[in-house]
């Protein structure tokens, strides 16, 4: 018998009131500020209400380098986030907030699936608080009082052609990736060449993910960076006034949101920045709550753990101050016989037919992806799990080839039936994180503060990457050192790559070796706090497919959603 729909399994859930699911957290209902009946915000007064209380075991799932269609991380998130709860622990998961481009586009939603998802998965989706387009306003303020300055004379000297903040807007749209603005009259402003990226790329977005406080909030946004005057002077938000006005914009939108799994299990949903373009992870705010307030605290990385999972160990634990105490990495059939560099999957067209056929040699032709985001999690000190995501069309033995793989890269291992069967089918996977949690791990961050910009790229290119080197071209290392003159050069690196491959090259499967990693440029964004180079063609704006999501959306009769996944 096929399962029903996401959509269908979030309706037929039983809600429980935000209250009852608050005081599984000790969290009062006076701490709640209700948004309908089934979200609410968390005021950050909880961090002082529970303040004394011991911190949660800290867990963070990542992933194997994931095909196009991604390999489960949120519903695997949410699915031992319920099995915990099976094992008496109290346990709160925290994820990002999706944005409605991708739910548009090709990829669809982002509230995890089957019978491990947050619910209601059309409130998760679509607009939920408001915080996305709380981000998208503060940005594009700050974008109008930018133009507004050069308009008005430009006392600060910024130089137009020099002017990096574009315009935000929270929907795929590539006709506005590249723009001329200010045509018209004088009075309608001063042409020059502009763009939009989606909100989820803002840095306003990720000053939100990595603020501890709203004071700290107003402080990183003030930082901005927005140009730089002819003579590589940086002028910022602050110096153009605009950073207050963006705090009180942002000043609901910093209290994290409330909501539950299918299994009411408590969610802390926050912040969502773009995983290739910025850092990839939930709230620093959400983690703090989550933490006083719970046995496990479950939370998400964006893509492979050579990405989220690297940027959640040297930026948001170093910006946190808090240290994960192990580390999930999700792992699927198809993902790894893609690795075998003999199918090629293709996002919004069906899995080749071969690929599903049993076949472990497949399996362990595509193994060597997985051995190096193991050791990707162990280089940081952190103690590993491997979560068998497993699918219907997946043979004992394939799972048995990802076991052996697994454990003699010294990680444990277990296969985890969450999306069928909701937190009763990821039990084993809840017990060996327990244990691994409970083992005193070495955790540590990649580079110190004190590393120049170089090395801290070239520090990480070489031990999670698996590159021999790095290659600067000369925009690059001009870049460098110019951010390093400007006093920039003790932030982390985000390093903006493909997540289809460890290295720069999507066609690159496996683990590849023998590789050089291409910066060709250097970008910086002062007010989150991290430096990122770019390597390879970044897109900060998706587009449409042949036939987005949009397209299958709708209302019933009945006014409910239909088509969202």
């Amino acid at each position: 018998m096929s399962m029903p729909s996401d959509l269908d399994i979030s309706r037929s859930t039983t809600l429980k009131p935000l209250e009852e699911i608050a005081g599984q957290l000790g969290i009062g209902p006076h701490l709640l500020e209700p948004y309908g009946r089934n979200v609410a915000k968390i005021s950050l007064s909880a961090l002082d209400e529970h303040a004394d209380a011991a911190p949660a075991r800290y867990v963070v799932v990542s992933a194997i380098t994931p095909t196009p269609l991604g390999e489960g991380k949120t519903t695997t998130t949410v699915g031992l986030g319920q099995a915990l709860r099976h094992l008496g622990k109290r346990s709160v998961v925290a994820i990002r907030q999706p944005s409605m481009g991708p739910t548009f586009g090709i990829k669809g939603g982002a509230a995890g699936g089957g019978y491990s998802q947050v619910v209601p998965m059309e409130a998760l989706n679509l607009h939920l608080t408001g915080d996305m387009h709380a981000v998208t306003a503060a940005h594009n303020l700050l974008a109008a009082m930018v133009d507004n300055h050069l308009h008005k004379g430009n006392t600060l000297g910024l130089d137009p052609h020099r002017i990096t903040w574009r315009r935000v807007l929270d929907v795929n749209d590539r006709e506005l990736r590249n723009i001329v603005s200010g045509l018209g009259a004088k009075a309608d402003g001063s042409p020059r060449q502009a763009g939009f990226d989606i909100t989820a790329a803002s840095e306003v977005m990720a000053v939100l993910a990595l603020s501890t406080s709203l004071h700290d909030m107003r402080a990183r946004l003030g930082r901005i960076v927005v140009g730089y005057t002819k003579s590589g002077t940086p002028v910022t938000a602050e110096e153009l006034h605009a950073a207050g006005a963006m705090t009180v914009i942002l000043r609901e939108a910093i209290k994290p949101n409330l909501m539950q799994t299918a299994e009411n299990t408590p969610v802390l949903v926050h912040a969502g920045p773009f995983g290739n373009i910025a850092h990839g992870n939930s709230s620093i705010v959400a983690d703090q709550i989550g933490s006083k307030c719970a046995d496990y605290l479950v939370t998400e990385a964006g893509f492979g753990a050579d990405m989220g999972a690297e940027r959640f160990f040297n930026i948001k634990c170093r910006n946190s101050g808090m240290a994960p105490d192990a580390a999930v990495l999700v792992g699927t059939v198809r993902a790894l016989k893609a690795h075998s560099g003999r199918y090629r999957v293709v996002a919004g067209k069906p899995l080749p037919p071969e690929l599903l056929e049993e076949n472990p040699d497949d399996v362990l032709a595509g193994a060597p992806n997985l051995r190096k985001q193991i050791e990707n999690i162990k280089v940081h000190g952190v103690t590993p799990v491997v979560a068998i995501n497993a699918f219907p069309t997946d043979y004992p033995s394939e799972h048995a080839a990802i076991r052996q793989v697994a454990e003699e890269a010294g990680a444990r291992v277990a296969v985890s039936n969450h999306f069928t069967e909701g937190g009763k089918g990821a039990l084993d996977l809840a017990e060996a994180v327990v244990a691994a949690a409970e083992e005193t791990n070495q955790f540590h961050y990649l580079y110190p503060d004190t590393a120049d910009l170089r090395s801290k790229i070239e520090t990480i290119a070489t031990k999670v990457y698996g590159a021999d080197g790095v290659s600067f071209q000369p925009a690059a290392a001009k870049a460098i050192a110019d951010y390093e003159a400007n006093g920039f050069g003790r932030l982390p690196v985000c390093i903006a790559k493909t997540h289809l491959s460890l290295s720069s090259d999507p066609a690159l499967t496996g683990a590849p070796t023998g590789w050089t990693l291409p910066v060709r440029e250097v970008r910086a964004s002062v007010g989150a706090g991290f430096v990122y180079p770019i390597c390879g063609d970044m897109r900060t704006m998706p587009g449409l497919g042949s036939a987005p999501a949009a397209e299958r959306i709708d209302i019933d009769e009945h006014g409910q959603v239909v088509g969202l996944s």
